[in-house]
């Protein structure tokens, strides 16, 4: 028992124990935080997270407790609470450059390639609108009929949703859409389709209410408009009164002075029709449309269904970059793995590049048309894609800021602020009425931008246009139709109804106020200083304060200033009194203050507490 006893002398028998598994000792020694900044997705478990920033998961998990989130090792941590907890002991992250765009909901490439030097022409895409029996359809099949039977047009691609003709070396892309409404739909959605509009307008019926109302959609899209004044070959056309009418909507074509391409065409006859495709490929040309062929995809939606033996199908129009086989995909909320692609012509190819329209195969569900398609790195941020927009979604975050309440606290940047508004009333006198006061409102500061005014009801279209555009849709001794609101209530848009027009006034004229930026202050809370450090886990410290002046809360930045000069502005991670957290510290009092992002504090440090506070303008 003696040679026994000796052989353990002075070691504990549990140390003793634990020291003779060398495999638990070895991932300790191993362990070490990071000196470099290191990569932190989205979302991760606390167990990754502990893994990824070097502290044990126990450690982690009590710093997440620090900020007031209660976990277990398996629970995910958004990216915000993962690098305040990484930060807290000076480690620093990043986000992975694929999840920076798609996890916020745009796209993993680029659609606007300005500064993308490996970016080339592609074709544009071109949607025609206009009023119900001016000649729309006839002019598309006019169009794909004079390509077809003209040898130097080269071939015409059909495909559902979008075709493709080329036309002197130029190959343009038409979207076939029921209307302005569904070319709204998709900016409504967040999807910008269209290059150049195509207005549709009957030599013999002139502009009537849809071509108003598609001028006004084409308009808040910012996109390039040409004319095709049609119908010319029939009795009673006056193309001289179309380009009247449209020149009192504030549109002058280039015959009367104006920059806007006007062509007089009869889709029936194919009159026109060559000039109309010459005027869009010098339209295009003028645009030097570009996109980035070798860079992920991105699209949109025209249409889907469910095939029977296939499964769910997507039309996609490819916006810019490359969707090719294999490549993991997210439509909206659907995400899955391409499986096939066929072109227009029927054919299966293995990949679409800008502007080409396929059908896709191998989506887990039919996603919405109008929605945005991103080609992603790989399935992990498809789903975290597809769960965050759904979170979205629950939580209204999708919706749309149209109403007056959100416009009252929207804040934007520039030297000239812009509040959109689309008046309804019941008589055409009321808009020029409104229309005056808005122009006495409008000033340096805030323009006042009536997008679409026009008598009677509020509709569908309405609600469509001012959640793509963020307007307010006031309507004037005017209803609203049914199905208005229900679609104003699934996009959050906001119907004022008045009968009084100084109550219009006066909240067109609040709305405008609320654009303006705020005046931000500084106000400095209090001061106190650092008289000792103390350690609070590994890498992590808080400061022994005393409060020289003012007060110190909770909620307040802190600088942290060293010989006259701040090293460090950030926010407060933890506030204590003795052993107890409090809100706030007063003058003369002493506590323990830990700040986000910092250890490194020495004794005399001045932190000085401060909050910016913002002030309504007049």
């Amino acid at each position: 028992m003696a040679r026994r006893r000796s052989g353990f002398a002075g070691r504990p028998r549990g140390r003793g124990r634990r020291r003779a598994r060398p495999g638990a000792q070895t991932a300790v020694q191993e362990r070490q935080i990071p000196t470099e900044p290191i990569e932190i997705p989205a979302i991760l478990t606390v167990g990754e997270l502990a893994e990824k920033i070097g502290a044990g998961p126990v450690e982690t998990i009590k710093l997440l407790m620090r900020r007031g989130l209660m976990m277990t090792v398996n629970d995910p941590v958004d990216f915000a609470n993962a690098a305040a907890v990484a930060g807290s002991i000076g480690v620093k992250v990043l986000r992975p450059q694929e999840e920076v765009e798609s996890i916020a909901g745009t796209a993993v490439g680029k659609v606007d390639a300005a500064d993308d030097e490996d970016a080339v022409p592609r074709s544009p895409v071109i949607t025609v609108l206009g009023h119900v029996d001016h000649g729309k359809t006839t002019l598309l099949d006019s169009i794909r009929g004079t390509s077809v039977v003209d040898t130097e047009a080269g071939g015409i691609t059909q495909s559902i949703g979008a075709y493709q003709v080329e036309r002197d070396g130029q190959k343009l892309t038409f979207i076939d859409t029921p209307g302005h409404e569904a070319f709204t739909m998709m900016r409504a959605r967040g999807a910008q389709v269209t290059d150049i509009v195509v207005l549709v307008v009957a030599a013999d019926d002139g502009i009537m209410p849809q071509t108003i109302e598609a001028i006004d959609h084409a308009q808040a899209a910012g996109v390039p408009m040409v004319v095709a004044i049609n119908k010319i070959d029939l009795a009673g056309a006056d193309p001289e009164r179309v380009k009247r009418e449209l020149a009192e909507r504030n549109i002058l074509v280039e015959s009367w002075g104006g920059e806007v391409v006007s062509v007089e065409v009869s889709a029936l006859k194919g009159d026109g029709i060559d000039e109309l495709l010459e005027n869009l490929v010098i339209l295009a040309e003028v645009q030097e449309l570009k996109a980035n062929p070798n860079s992920p995809g991105v699209g949109v939606c025209l249409e889907a269904h469910i095939d029977s033996s296939r499964g769910p199908l997507a039309t996609i129009l490819m916006r810019s970059g490359a969707l090719k086989l294999g490549d993991q995909i997210v439509v909206g909320k659907a995400r899955g793995r391409v499986r096939g692609l066929v072109d227009a012509n029927g054919n299966s190819v293995k990949s679409a590049g800008p502007s080409d329209a396929v059908e896709v195969m191998g989506l887990g569900a039919i996603p919405e048309p109008g929605v945005q398609m991103d080609v992603v790195a790989n399935e992990k941020v498809a789903r975290q894609m597809v769960e965050k927009r759904e979170k979205a979604d629950r939580a209204g975050e999708g919706r749309s800021l149209a109403t007056l309440a959100e416009v009252m606290r929207r804040v934007n940047a520039g030297d000239a602020e812009e509040l959109s508004v689309i008046i309804k009333t019941g008589t055409q006198g009321s808009i020029d009425a409104v229309r005056r006061s808005a122009e006495q409102i409008s000033d340096a500061d805030v323009q006042i931008n009536l997008i679409h005014t026009a008598t009677g009801p509020v509709n569908e279209s309405d609600v469509m246009l001012a959640s793509a555009s963020g307007a307010l849709i006031m309507a004037f001794e005017t209803g609203t139709q049914a199905g208005a609101e229900k679609q104003a209530a699934i996009h959050g848009v906001d119907i004022r109804q008045y009968n009084i027009i100084y109550n219009l006034v006066d909240d067109l004229r609040s709305a405008a106020r609320g654009l303006l930026a705020p005046i931000e202050t500084e106000v400095v809370l209090g001061h106190a200083v650092v008289q000792a450090i103390f350690p609070a886990g590994r890498r992590y410290r808080v400061a022994g304060v005393r409060i020289l002046d003012g007060q110190i809360t909770r909620q307040a930045s802190i600088r942290i200033q060293r010989d006259g000069e701040a090293v460090y502005t950030g926010q407060i991670a933890s506030l204590r009194h003795f052993k107890d957290d409090v809100r706030e510290l007063n003058a003369g009092f002493e506590g323990g203050v830990g700040v986000e992002g910092f250890i490194d504090f020495r004794e005399g440090d001045i932190l000085e507490a401060f909050e910016i506070r913002l002030e309504s303008r007049a």
